[in-house]
């Protein structure tokens, strides 16, 4: 621990500017995000399917989005793409300012602020490691995800006496801190061409060549992490009160920013195969407490759940980092395009899966089942990325296979 905090205090100006901006960001983006819903039903009217299927829109957007992103790094340089994200992304806080008025500007606004989010990442974590080699790299890709988390902890807290019944405010208040961010970014050093050029030329292929098993880890990973995250609330309010139900969300949200920093020498440290072990198995247990269904259990079970998390989203990144030949921002994006198919199939089974239990009054049920995935989804993908491989060598080395025989 003593070794990570040390190493915290060797970063560059550059890299502690990052991470305070990640913070700022995510601080400026959760004070709005999360009230989205009740902002698009209750003040402008929009039916809840289709405030539904706006959201989904732009969490899709979001998140696959980042390929994109990936491609406008490779094409145009880190720091020029950072600095068109966060000009999109201002633009769109703005925007949310007349979309108080206007429906149609509300959802261009949301649209626009997750395309300036899936442009921003990619290139924000590949600044970040530029002349990061070797046993810097966990510590440094932990802080970054532990200033976005810290963000999203404290973003709806701070925005919560505003964000409905002063929300102009609050808009112009966002708008003004992205402003200043953008600024910053302004003046940050343009990247050597040599670390933008992408390999061979082809910046548009940002789908090559993905590290195969942690991109299909990370779909697994966000898909059992997305069943908690979107049907916790429907389950945890009947059960204890709000308050607490907020506190525990705070309390997961700032394991996560805290964990992955100071475990992150000995996470670096494990072997993959480990990694999914600790992770899964934390998860599998995590979920299976919370479907006892008490104040304690759901406390118990969400700080599991956060170590078991902390492990695998950390662990998948440095993974794919270190599986892949492509330039760190193509790997970000690729990565965060496993998150989003992992959302969006979340989104999809969980739905349907949680409102059959709950009309069955077996709500309890649907913690059990996520849990049993947990421990048996890991094993499958396994199975199979080693049953691909193989018929890919057979095919790959037919007379040499036939020989051996």
């Amino acid at each position: 621990m003593s070794r990570q905090l040390a190493g915290l205090r060797l970063l560059t100006n550059r890299q502690r500017f990052l991470l305070v901006g990640s913070f700022l960001i995510a601080l400026g983006g959760f004070a709005v995000l999360p009230y989205m819903s009740v902002v698009l039903h209750q003040r402008l009217g929009m039916p809840l399917g289709t405030v539904g299927a706006v959201l989904a829109v732009a969490s899709l957007v979001q998140f696959a989005g980042a390929v994109v992103g990936a491609a406008v790094a490779e094409r145009i340089g880190l720091q020029r793409t950072m600095l068109l994200a966060l000009v999109i992304r201002t633009a769109g806080f703005a925007g949310f300012i007349v979309g108080l008025r206007w429906p149609g500007a509300a959802v261009a606004a949301l649209v626009l602020t997750s395309c300036g989010a899936a442009l921003y990442l990619p290139a924000n974590k590949a600044y970040l490691l530029l002349g990061v080699n070797g046993r810097p790299r966990p510590l440094l890709v932990s802080a970054s995800n532990s200033a976005i988390n810290a963000g999203i902890a404290l973003g709806p807290v701070a925005a919560a006496p505003f964000a409905l019944h002063d929300s102009t405010a609050l808009f112009i208040a966002i708008t003004l801190l992205f402003t200043v961010v953008t600024i910053g970014h302004a003046l940050l050093p343009r990247e050597a061409a040599s670390n933008t050029e992408p390999p061979g030329g082809k910046a548009s292929q940002v789908l090559a060549s993905i590290a195969i098993l942690p991109f299909g880890i990370t779909v697994l990973t966000l898909y059992l992490h997305m069943l908690f995250y979107n049907y916790l609330a429907v389950y945890a309010v009947p059960r204890v009160s709000t308050v607490f139900y907020g506190i525990v969300l705070m309390l997961y949200s700032s394991g996560m920013a805290v964990v992955p920093p100071l475990l992150s020498g000995w996470i670096g440290r494990l072997t993959y195969p480990r990694a999914m072990l600790i992770g899964f198995t934390a998860m599998a247990i995590g979920m299976g407490v919370l479907a006892i269904g008490t104040a304690v259990a759901i406390l118990i079970g969400v700080l599991v759940l956060c170590l078991g998390e902390a492990v695998l989203f950390l662990k998948n990144e440095l993974e794919a980092l270190a599986r892949s030949s492509r330039p760190p921002a193509v790997v970000f994006g690729q990565q965060r395009l496993a998150a989003g198919i992992g959302a969006f199939t979340s989104g999809i089974i969980g739905g349907l899966g949680y409102d059959l239990l709950d009309r069955a009054d077996s709500a309890h049920l649907f913690w059990l089942a996520v849990a049993a995935q947990c421990a048996l989804l890991p094993s499958l993908l396994l199975v199979a990325r080693r049953l691909t491989g193989a018929r890919s060598s057979v095919r790959e080395n037919p007379g040499e296979h036939h020989g051996s025989g």
